[in-house]
């Protein structure tokens, strides 16, 4: 019999980014207290989102708007990086990121969990910004899931290619 694997990918659904930041836009023009303060939300390149406002409060608020909507959305929080805001003239200015992509250090981070507190006989490999996992049992595919979904890892992971 074959090894069974599956691959370890951290990505966004930008459709649904997209529709989160549409929400939040609206909630934002039409809340009360949010009224008379000039706060936006708007892409900014592909992979940023840019947020001003005329006070730092309102700012933070727009947020907390925001985070709900990808809440909302299935969409991790630890994929959405808030930087901090900063005075620009008479407005206050804010730039999050989204984090795709597992980097070298943290695939260095998830196949060493994996070897040390996986099941034995599972087999990881790094292939550029993924890890495949293969066994060739698939109960122990399913206790390496359950061992990264209970880790507290910096980034968002979803398991996809499930063979």
């Amino acid at each position: 019999m074959a090894d069974s694997s599956f691959d370890i990918v951290s990505k966004v659904d930008r459709q649904e980014v997209d529709n989160a930041l549409n929400q939040a836009a609206k909630e934002l023009s039409t809340r009360f207290d949010f009224r008379g303060t000039d706060t936006t939300i708007a892409w900014k390149g592909d992979e940023a989102i840019e947020m001003t406002s005329s006070t730092e409060e309102r700012l933070k608020a727009a947020i907390d708007v925001f985070k709900e909507k990808l809440v909302r959305r299935d969409i991790s929080m630890k994929a959405f990086d808030a930087g901090d805001p900063q005075p620009s003239g008479k407005i206050f200015r804010l730039t999050g990121t989204l984090k795709q992509g597992i980097s070298s250090e943290d695939a260095k981070k998830i196949n060493k969990l994996i070897r040390d507190e996986g099941p034995k006989g599972v087999k990881t490999q790094t292939q550029g910004e993924e890890i495949r996992v293969s066994s060739k049992k698939r109960d122990d595919l399913q206790a390496v899931q359950a061992l990264l979904r209970g880790a507290d890892l910096d980034v968002a992971l979803q398991f996809v290619n499930y063979r």
